[in-house]
Order: structure tokens, then C-alpha cells, then sequence
């Protein structure tokens, strides 16, 4: 049962107070029409005794205290939703921005979602083969997974996040539709028109659903940007059988815009003023990734974060690693250097990889091209630090070996062009080559069987000339 009350007694920021409201539950929906004939969703967002506060999205501009009248809906805000919802683009709050009109809507889910319950939940396995090598190879994206990217201000994490958008697929033998959820927070006008265009190029923008909002938006809509594309990615995912991969950003826009409200209802703050439940808040978004027991979906995510001042122990980064299994992390130095995408490969991981990579999923020797991967890289950091102290002259010849094989992993390997789409074999089959290029005794994380298959030093020196 809906009510009407005509009037509001207070008005702070995006925050509207009324009094004396009977009955009225938290995150009930709620309509404010003005006298102009115009009208603005907002939502309970607080209540003591009869008094509830109300947080409007689109802002309380030209509202006064007694220019409306607020309508209750009785239920909390759902978004409408349809298997139609492909290639659609909305905004913040869910509302078409394509011209297309309304969403015929199959069903109506509210966007808080509903939790999955720990017993359900299935082991994450297979992967998500997003076509770059550094991520397909060394930090697998698994189906069901939350991988989170931390990347800096000024990166160049929006072209990573096209190019993913547009190579990304799960092998065909698996079985099912694959579709992606993208959502964009906070971003300029530029931002926003180079990932619609980009999609829309690539011709991918039928498996894709865009929610943008914009920097000028309201903040209240940019809390609700990621609540809305997880709600079409849970239907999608569990009532379509479809494999959805979410991709958020930025969700340090989101923790912004979070601090902000929090301030507004002069809530005490907590580190670098964000509230104290940011951590829950985070894991509400982050905890609607997984695999259900019986659903022949999956939804997986990929929430893009940047640093301020790259400091990997902000409250964001920081309380976001806690959650995720794991983290891709770019590096600033690779970034400035010209190598592209500027993955840092010794920080980021991927903690659900082992199990979903190997024979069955990508090729028997992935596991172990990968650790070796890493160990020579690690070795490769040693020794640059031991030559910018005594000179690269004073390296021995083994030294000097894997400071070439460095140089090839970062400028062949890890860095790839935009437009190059590598399939899981011929990233493995490039690990082997640059690896190759170190003598056979310096690879001490493979076995005999698996190096006398694919090791071949002549091939390799051959391959990158090396005399």
C-alpha cells in the first residue's frame, strides 16, 4: 500500500527529512513530484521513530519544503528486466539512455540482491580467457571469481577495459552464453562516449549491458550504478544460464561518492573519512560473484580500482584485497616505459587459478609454464637491483641471461598491441620461448618430461636474435 504525505520538513545536500510517517520500511522506494509536474526517485535511507530520511538520486535542486508531495511505494527499488536488456545502455539508476525505450520487463528484482547462501556456493572452476596474455597466463580469470584490477591515476586501465570487453569469451566446448555487465561510475563525458563507441566498433555491443554515470551526475545515482548491473547479471546469470562478467568502473569513484552520503548524515568517520562499514558495503557488491549449486550460470567480477597516489594500503585497495581472490596490479613504471597493458606481474595473483587451469581446461603444462614464469622474473629483479649498485659490466654471463630473458618477458610478453586477440595456446607457446632463451638448467620449476616437450633454446635464440 502506497502513501502520500505532502510536504518535507528538512532538506541537507541529496537528503530530504519528513515526520510523522507511518509504516514506512528501509530502502523503501519513494516518489517526490513537484508542483511543476516533474518527479525524482529517491529511497529511506534512515529511520528513527516516526521520523525517516529520505536520499533522492537526481538531487534536491529547486526542491523546497513545500513544492511536492512524496509518494511511499511500500517495497524497496527493483530494476525491470528481460533477456531484451542486451545491447542496452542505461544510467546510473537503471534508466534507458539509448532511446529505446522502457525495458519490457520479464520480472522486476530488487537491486540489493539476495544472498547466496555459503552452502549453495560451488567451487569456482574454468576460466575466462580474456585474449592478454600477462592475465590469461599468470593470473587466470576463473568463472564465479572477483579479480579486482588496481591501477593509478592517468593509466591506461579504460583501454584495458575495452580491450577485455571486447576479447573476452569463455572456450567453446564449456558450454553456454557468454555476456558481459558493464558499468561505468563517475567518469567524464569523454570516458563515456569512448566505451560506448569502442563497443559499438568492435561489434560487441550485443552481448553487452552499459550503465554510465557521469562525474556531473548526482552521487546518490553512482551508489546505485553497481547495485543495478549486479542485478542484471544475477538474472541473467541464474535464470538465463548465462556466464556474466561484471565489470565495475571506478570503484574508488563509488567509495567516494559513499564517503560523501556518509558525511551528509553525519555519520562519524573512519579512515580517510570513508565510514566505518565501508568494508561490509564493499562486500555487499563483491559477494554476488559465484557459482550457485544447480544454476548453469555464473557471474564473475572484475571491479577496476584506481590508487590515489598509487598507494596500494588506501582504505579502497586495501579493503577490497581482503575480499577478492586476489589482484592485477598496473604498474606506473611499466605504463611510463611504453609497454601496454602495464601489468606488474610479481604483485598480482590470482588465488582460484590453480584449480581452473591445467588439463581439461587450458593445456597440461599451463601451471608449470606460469610458476616458472614468475620465479625467473623474481630472479630478473634481484639482479637489476644488484646491477644499479655494481655496474651491468661486473654481472656474469648467467646474470646477463636473464636480464635479456627480462627484457623479452616485459616488451613480447607482457606487453602486447590493443588490437591482438592471443587464444591460451599461443600464450603458452610464447611463455616457452622466452623462457627457452635461459640455459635448460636455470629452469628449475618444470620437470624433465615437461621441458624435453617444449624447451628449445636454438628455436628461441633464433626467434629473437640472439647471437
Amino acid at each position: 500500500m502506497s502513501i502520500q504525505i505532502l510536504g518535507l520538513n528538512e532538506i541537507n545536500g541529496p537528503l530530504v527529512a519528513l515526520e510523522n510517517v507511518p509504516d514506512v520500511g528501509f530502502d523503501e522506494l519513494v516518489e517526490l513530484k513537484l508542483n511543476n509536474g516533474t518527479a525524482r526517485l529517491g529511497r529511506v535511507v534512515q529511520i528513527a521513530g516516526s521520523t525517516c530520511i529520505i536520499q533522492v538520486f537526481e538531487g534536491t535542486s529547486n526542491l523546497s519544503l513545500n513544492n511536492c508531495t512524496v509518494k511511499f511505494f511500500g517495497e524497496p527499488m527493483k530494476m525491470p528486466l528481460s533477456e531484451e536488456i542486451l545491447g542496452r545502455v542505461f544510467n546510473g539508476s537503471g534508466r534507458p539512455l539509448d532511446g529505446l525505450g522502457e525495458v519490457y520487463a520479464e520480472k522486476r528484482l530488487d537491486i540489493n540482491g539476495q544472498p547466496m547462501n555459503p552452502v549453495s556456493r560451488v567451487y569456482p572452476q574454468n576460466y575466462i580467457n580474456t585474449g592478454i596474455s600477462s592475465i590469461d597466463c599468470l593470473m587466470t580469470l576463473i568463472r564465479g571469481q572477483k579479480l579486482p584490477i588496481f591501477s593509478g591515476a592517468g593509466m591506461q586501465h579504460d583501454k584495458l577495459a575495452v580491450q577485455i570487453v571486447r576479447q573476452s569469451n569463455i572456450s567453446e566446448d564449456s558450454g553456454g552464453r557468454f555476456a558481459i555487465v558493464f558499468a561505468a561510475m563517475g567518469v567524464k563525458n569523454d570516458v563515456a562516449d569512448y566505451f560506448r563507441r569502442s563497443f559499438e566498433e568492435a561489434g560487441v555491443m550485443d552481448k553487452v549491458v552499459m550503465f554510465l554515470n557521469l562525474s556531473n551526475d548526482p552521487i546518490i545515482e553512482r551508489i546505485l550504478t553497481p547495485r543495478c548491473a549486479l542485478t542484471v547479471a544475477e538474472y541473467l546469470a541464474f535464470e538465463k544460464n548465462m556466464h556474466i562478467l561484471v565489470i565495475t568502473t571506478d570503484m574508488t569513484s563509488y567509495c567516494e561518492a559513499l564517503r560523501e552520503f556518509s558525511s551528509s548524515k553525519g555519520e562519524i568517520p573512519g579512515r580517510k573519512g570513508f565510514p566505518g562499514y565501508l568494508y561490509s558495503d564493499l562486500a555487499s557488491l563483491y559477494e554476488r560473484a559465484g557459482v550457485a549449486d544447480g544454476a548453469q550460470g555464473s557471474v564473475t567480477q572484475l571491479p577496476i580500482l584506481t590508487m590515489p597516489n598509487d598507494d596500494i594500503t588506501h582504505p579502497v585497495p586495501d579493503l577490497t584485497g581482503y575480499i577478492t581472490e586476489g589482484q592485477i596490479v598496473l604498474d606506473r613504471t611499466l605504463d611510463q616505459t611504453g609497454i601496454y597493458p602495464p601489468v606488474s606481474t610479481l604483485p598480482s595473483l590470482s588465488r582460484l587459478m590453480k584449480d581452473g587451469i591445467g588439463e581439461g581446461f587450458t593445456r597440461k603444462d599451463h601451471s608449470a609454464v606460469a610458476n616458472q614464469l614468475f620465479a625467473a622474473y623474481a630472479n630478473v629483479q634481484d639482479i637489476r637491483a644488484l646491477a644499479a649498485v655494481i655496474g651491468e659490466e661486473e654481472l656474469t654471463q648467467s646474470d646477463r641471461q636473464f636480464m635479456r630473458f627480462g627484457e623479452l618477458f616485459e616488451q613480447r610478453f607482457i606487453s602486447q598491441p590493443f588490437t591482438e586477440n592471443r587464444s591460451i595456446e599461443e600464450t603458452l607457446d610464447l611463455g616457452w620461448s622466452i623462457l627457452s632463451v635461459l640455459p635448460r638448467g636455470a629452469l628449475d620449476r618444470v620437470d624433465d618430461e615437461t621441458l624435453n616437450q617444449y624447451y628449445d633454446h636454438e628455436a628461441a635464440r633464433k626467434r629473437f636474435g640472439i647471437e
